[in-house]
């Protein structure tokens, strides 16, 4: 897989800026609040049909504009294909793939494999299990994309039961129950099938990181045994869930724990250990996206020289020599120390949303 070119008209802080790209190693480099991240924020857009910093994507669109447009070409098993997406203030994105027009952000997903690896990664682990289940859910979307559309219906189903119980009028609440026990097997069939891969892929990397005295385990977390006992859990909580006016089982509140050397890395990790856990994960995700598919993914490191210390970098930049990458960082020596990144590397100063000059 390899992204080609990459146009931006009126995105963020670029009026109009076309970009070709190395098939290696590609450097935004420049002062803050330059644009860097913006280009990193294009490419994910076309990936995921979403922005990784924002829900609102009224704030993509250069302000005083009514419209703006991402361009990308690409290759993907041995075949050129393109990407535009066009956001507009007051109506629904339009996207096409290859001229066509896709008519939902699901047809999307799986054209092009992404990773991201930047600082917000922290919260994965240190917050909430909602991002916990976000990491999970865009992996494996990238990879099924049937497993998108089970998602968008059980949150279908989810909302009506809530509906149900927020009117207090529960004669059709057996109906929703069994629609709910449906879909969730389905979704904790596929969350539990690529916990089990990660992990495998976890105990490969993790150690080498940490010089073999680590071990690293992930644990997915569920209430849902099988669909009987599932059912069953409902109706028990029925009156809980009238109380509260939702639902509060289901695959909308499943989390992932990982653990180090047997030990709850939320309760006992230090920092240096959350930080290579999640580095761990990462490097996980990219190397079971390029087992399923066949080919690399595309990585983006996003300001990650500022984040980690120099040996997680340099265990970063040794496994992704062979990978197309987009780096930010503000200072471009930080990359080019490592002998390992030097070979096949092309350099853009970003300043004002623009490309001041590049060099190879």
């Amino acid at each position: 897989m390899l992204i080609k070119e990459v146009y931006l008209e009126n995105f963020r802080n670029y009026d109009r800026q076309k970009i070709e790209l190395n098939e290696n190693i590609n450097v935004f480099f420049g002062k803050n609040a330059q644009g860097k991240t913006n280009i990193l924020e294009a490419l994910y857009f076309c990936a995921l049909g979403r922005s990784f910093r924002t829900y609102k994507e009224n704030e993509l669109i250069h302000f005083g504009n009514d419209a703006s447009r991402i361009l990308i070409k690409y290759d993907k098993n041995n075949r050129e294909n393109e990407i535009e997406i066009i956001l507009h203030q007051k109506e629904k994105k339009v996207i096409h793939l290859n001229h066509i027009k896709l008519n939902r952000n699901s047809e999307l997903v799986g054209n092009i494999n992404i990773v991201i690896f930047s600082p917000d990664d922290m919260i994965i682990l240190k917050q909430g299990p909602s991002q916990r289940r976000k990491f999970l859910d865009i992996l494996i979307s990238q990879l099924k994309p049937r497993y998108l559309h089970e998602l968008n219906e059980y949150n279908k189903i989810l909302e009506q039961r809530n509906a149900v119980l927020k009117s207090k009028k529960v004669d059709s609440i057996d109906i929703w129950n069994e629609q709910l026990v449906n879909s969730c097997e389905k979704i904790f069939t596929y969350r539990r099938e690529y916990v089990d891969k990660l992990q495998k892929e976890l105990e490969i990397i993790h150690p080498k990181l940490t010089n073999q005295l680590e071990k690293i385990k992930i644990v997915y977390k569920t209430n849902f045994q099988n669909k009987e006992q599932f059912l069953a859990l409902l109706q028990d909580r029925l009156s809980l869930d009238l109380l509260r006016g939702y639902t509060s089982e289901g695959a909308h509140r499943e989390d992932f724990e990982m653990f180090i050397n047997e030990n709850p890395l939320n309760q006992y990790g230090s920092q240096g250990q959350h930080k290579t856990a999640i580095l761990s994960l990462k490097m996980a995700e990219m190397l079971l996206i390029k087992e399923e598919i066949g080919e690399n993914p595309i990585l983006l490191l996003d300001d990650v020289t500022s984040e980690l210390d120099v040996e997680r970098i340099e265990s970063i930049f040794e496994n992704i020599k062979e990978y197309q990458v987009f780096i930010t960082c503000t200072d471009v020596n930080t990359v080019l120390k490592y002998d390992c990144l030097t070979k096949n590397i092309k350099l853009y100063n970003i300043d004002r949303g623009k490309i001041k000059d590049k060099g190879e």
